[in-house]
């Protein structure tokens, strides 16, 4: 197995967004390490080469973001991400896979990923990537936006996962709207002269009645009920 001394935390500073890189590919590992390096705000502090070396590394030091690759070898990234977004809720990840399968990065979406890249992205839409998934949580682009609306799509064909018949009060619709702008936690908050943590609460709230596991989620049912246009 791929074994990779972890950056000690005085190598970086508190303002630096902690990347770990997870893919089987020692190259492309390379690559996207190589290519980040020329960037002051971000250090790759490990390297993993499957899934269950990431969670093995994640004991010991746990990065902002992690770029999982969705095929490995032992425990692919289908399989990581939620074990992930279980032990560890606030880092971001951002899955990263040769193919853009539509029903595939709904899924991954609604499993808790905040982005899906190909791996022919370029490294400067990596580096925008990780920055506003670390800034904003999500990070949405052609691929996920198409996927979630064709999701939608096929989710008018039948009932869908969520509750029916959901009655949102105004607080929580406008929310949920600026939630679907890509607003921050603190953006939506100084919007509607809230404190981040009741925003939040909101949110949180907004799953629970709707039936939704993650932001994506939202999303789609925001869109399904013309709350915003798809």
């Amino acid at each position: 197995m791929y074994e990779m001394k972890a950056v000690k935390p005085t190598d970086y500073t508190t303002d630096t967004i902690k990347v770990a890189i997870t893919d089987d590919h020692v190259l492309f590992r390379q690559g996207v390490k190589t290519a980040l390096g020329m960037k002051k705000d971000i250090k790759v502090i490990f390297e993993a080469d499957n899934g269950m070396h990431l969670l093995n590394m994640l004991k010991h030091i746990q990065p902002d973001v992690i770029l999982l690759d969705v095929s490995m070898p032992i425990m692919d990234g289908i399989a990581t991400l939620p074990e992930v977004k279980k032990l560890y809720p606030n880092i971001k990840i951002i899955m990263l896979t040769m193919h853009d399968e539509n029903t595939m990065i709904a899924k991954l979406m609604e499993l808790g990923a905040n982005s899906y890249l190909t791996k022919n992205s370029d490294s400067e839409l990596i580096y925008e990537a990780i920055k506003t998934c670390h800034e904003q949580e999500y990070f949405f682009n052609a691929l996920t936006n198409k996927a979630l609306i064709d999701g939608i799509r096929m989710k008018r064909q039948n009932e869908g996962p969520y509750a029916q018949d959901v009655k949102l009060n105004e607080k929580e619709t406008t929310v949920l709207k600026l939630m679907c702008e890509e607003k921050s936690t603190k953006e939506i908050a100084d919007i509607v002269d809230l404190s981040p943590r009741t925003v939040e609460a909101i949110r949180d709230k907004l799953k629970s009645k709707i039936g939704a596991k993650s932001t994506a989620g939202l999303i789609l049912y925001a869109v399904k009920n013309n709350i915003i246009e798809g």
